[in-house]
């Protein structure tokens, strides 16, 4: 389906190319368009669908094409070069603030009806109910601009320039500096619906029969709650939190245009703006890869954490 939508959109870069050409060089059309075929691999006389059966073909050897705008650059090596930024970020956020909403939705439930429920309760909803965008703007107009605790035009990128990677200090320092703002902004978008969730599977698991039999053995209460609440609460969260990695991928795009981060969604709005297909498929089958695998990843282990769930039975 990407491979025929990408075509359909206005403005095909490689007719672009033989135009330029033309006028540079004064080319004829036909040397001109030869030319630019050569140059980017493809066949401009075949038919969509042969094309199409090419493009899967060669996705099965692990050929993503080369880039358009990028001329000479490998579609795979240019996803390699972006792809560990967005994994550390997402993947960085995404577990702090699961962890987050796994305690705060416990204590909801714990102290149910009590002010703190409600207050938690209210916060929760909201931060639910507002688009990461939204917060990512409020953060850079009021950190960044009204306020000026943060210098956020320093913060471009996903390092400063000459920075050289390695285990440092001072590496590790500067790559948390400029995603610390990104890190916020999913946190504040996704703590609260791990929140919610949480206090509705707690909610519900303190009224099993197997924790009423464990309340009349004598356990003292901090022995339930982990051994028999918790354990148990958190398993129907482990399956979204596992599917939710690769969604996040997808909204990485809104995130890392607005704080300029050096990430697999920024690659993605360029190739967008310049008609880079080959690099728009590629962003594209990692977003999708990366649903399918975390789907996949979550029955694989569900029997290993559940033990009332195996494979087989």
């Amino acid at each position: 389906m990407t491979f025929f939508l990408v075509r359909l959109m206005p403005g095909n870069p490689i007719e672009q190319y033989i135009g330029q050409l033309i006028a540079q060089y004064g080319l004829p059309y036909a040397e001109a368009r030869d030319m630019a075929a050569s140059l980017f691999s493809v066949d401009l006389d075949q038919p969509l669908m042969v094309q199409y059966f090419g493009y899967l073909g060669k996705i099965a050897r692990g050929d993503l094409g080369m880039s358009i705008k990028s001329q000479g650059a490998k579609v795979s090596d240019i996803i390699v070069a972006f792809l560990p930024w967005t994994i550390f970020c997402v993947g960085f956020s995404l577990l702090t603030s699961f962890i987050l909403g796994i305690a705060l939705g416990a204590l909801m439930a714990y102290w149910r009806d009590s002010v703190l429920d409600y207050a938690l309760t209210m916060i929760g909803s909201l931060l639910h109910s507002i688009p990461n965008y939204l917060i990512a703007m409020i953060l850079i107009i009021f950190l960044g601009v009204r306020w000026e605790l943060l210098p956020i035009v320093k913060m471009r990128g996903s390092m400063s320039p000459g920075m050289q990677p390695g285990f440092t200090v001072a590496f590790v320092m500067d790559v948390l500096f400029h995603a610390v703002l990104p890190i916020i902004t999913y946190v504040v978008t996704t703590v609260g619906t791990w929140m919610l969730t949480m206090k509705a599977s707690t909610t519900a698991t303190l009224e099993e029969d197997y924790v009423n039999f464990a309340r009349a053995k004598g356990l003292t209460d901090g022995r339930i709650r982990t051994a028999y609440v918790g354990r148990n609460a958190v398993l129907p969260l482990f399956t979204q939190f596992t599917l939710s990695i690769g969604f996040v991928f997808g909204g990485s795009v809104l995130i890392e245009s607005i704080f300029v981060y050096r990430g697999i969604g920024q690659i993605l709005v360029t190739a967008v703006s310049g008609r880079d297909y080959p690099v728009m498929q590629g962003c594209f089958l990692i977003t999708t890869a990366s649903v399918v695998f975390a789907n996949l990843l979550a029955d694989l282990l569900y029997g290993y954490i559940d033990p009332r769930v195996r494979v087989g039975q």
